[in-house]
């Protein structure tokens, strides 16, 4: 992939970059972004975590469903009357895209996002609707980002990078201002990591705000570009990523970011997407809000103690653009993963009431079957047996115990269930 002009080979150019991010320029962002995005609610979350005092900063419920507004809608007021009647173009499949449009849209300049063609249709559509053209591009996400790079230079349209930008990191950083005026004792701050964007910008704040408040920020496993580079104290390109997490799919950091994260964070870590996909359920059932997987795995990371919290904790719930095409099996994987629905195949014998003496043993034991498939074809060497297999809503791995217990007390044969 052909490298965007702000990633700098040399360090003492990036160094140089680095310098025009302060806190000062945190602050002129903050004021900046007043007339497009909003205060988002920090709100307790007793019911997820009854034992610690954990905090959701709800970025979910910004103005395009994440984050990405204020660093887009930043970057954009500080380009020059020049820049801005070229228009600017962008590279994104979903939340930067949409910050993007809407920033140029509020500040009536002409933006172009280049989408790979088998994104969500929903996403192509709020792109335009926010008043962005769209040019679809065949392949995936970097040969979009190599046909950005094409227009930028055919046409002189600037490049509005989704984090590698220190403009765009100070847009970010303005959450952590947020934070810690409402919050000035928080103890930790929890961020997900992409390539690195939103961690560098809320780390450099707090530190420069409070030294001794703790940033660690949380990647998918699949997608693992900042912890690898952070432990190889070098940037680290992943040859593939794979995770419910799209949002953060990044198989390489910027490289701004990395300096900014190594320097300011104190510590990355992964989360699973079963780990994910219980965060969201979790904060759907308990909470009411919806998040993406992007938005989740700082929820995840404290779920599912991945870090050492101690005081209060702030989790930043990043964005809530969830492709709702998705959304049912998400919820499915956490409730597998919680024990709360389950699969259990049976062993029968071929003869009248055998379905209905399974059915009233796990009727009576509490559970509500919501599928059922009959296989008559059942055991090669006993012609007479069959198989059942049940799908249950169950409430948890002890009451699927209670129920194999009672189905084995009664006589029957359990076949590789699976829970």
């Amino acid at each position: 992939m052909r490298k965007h002009p702000l990633y700098l080979d040399n360090f003492r150019e990036r160094e140089y970059i680095l310098n025009m991010l302060t806190l000062d320029t945190v602050y002129q962002a903050s004021f900046t972004l007043k007339e497009a995005c909003r205060v988002t609610d920090l709100i307790r979350a007793p019911r997820m975590f009854p034992d610690k005092e954990v905090y959701l900063k709800t970025e979910n419920l910004q103005t395009t469903g994440s984050f990405k507004l204020r660093g887009a809608y930043y970057k954009i007021s500080k380009l020059s009357d020049e820049q801005k009647k070229k228009g600017v173009i962008a590279c994104s499949a979903g939340n930067h895209a949409q910050g993007v449009a809407l920033a140029a849209q509020r500040q009536g300049i002409d933006a172009l996002i280049c989408i790979p063609e088998g994104a969500p249709i929903s996403k192509v559509e709020a792109t335009r609707g926010y008043g962005a053209k769209v040019e679809l591009v065949k392949g995936v996400y970097d040969d979009a980002y190599n046909r950005a790079l094409e227009i930028m230079e055919e046409t002189g349209r600037t490049m509005i990078h989704p984090f590698n930008d220190p403009d765009v990191i100070a847009g970010q950083g303005t959450i952590a201002l947020e934070i810690l005026q409402e919050m000035p004792d928080a103890d930790n701050i929890i961020v997900p990591v992409g390539g690195g964007g939103l961690l560098a910008g809320v780390a450099f704040t707090a530190k420069m705000l409070n030294p001794r408040v703790k940033v660690y920020g949380v990647q998918a496993a699949g997608a693992a570009s900042m912890v690898s580079s952070i432990n190889e104290h070098k940037i680290e390109s992943l040859p593939s990523v794979s995770t419910i997490s799209d949002g953060i799919a990044v198989k390489c950091p910027g490289d701004l970011t990395y300096d900014l994260c190594s320097k300011y964070a104190d510590g990355v870590v992964t989360v699973t997407d079963d780990e994910t996909a219980v965060a969201i359920l979790d904060m759907m059932e308990k909470q009411k809000l919806v998040s993406e997987g992007a938005g989740a795995v700082a929820v995840a990371a404290a779920l599912f103690d991945k870090l050492p919290l101690e005081g209060k904790t702030v989790c930043l719930v990043s964005g809530g653009n969830i492709d709702v095409t998705i959304l049912s099996r998400v919820i499915n994987r956490a409730l597998i993963k919680e024990g709360r629905l389950a699969d259990i195949t049976v062993e029968l014998q071929d003869k009248p009431g055998q379905l209905q003496e399974v059915s009233s043993i796990v009727a009576s034991s509490g559970a509500n079957v919501v599928g059922v498939f009959h296989d008559k074809t059942g055991n090669e060497k006993i012609l007479t047996s069959c198989t059942l297999r049940i799908t249950m809503e169950t409430r948890g791995f002890e009451h699927i115990a209670e129920i194999k217990e009672s189905l084995l007390k009664n006589g029957f044969q359990l076949l590789g269930e699976s829970h």
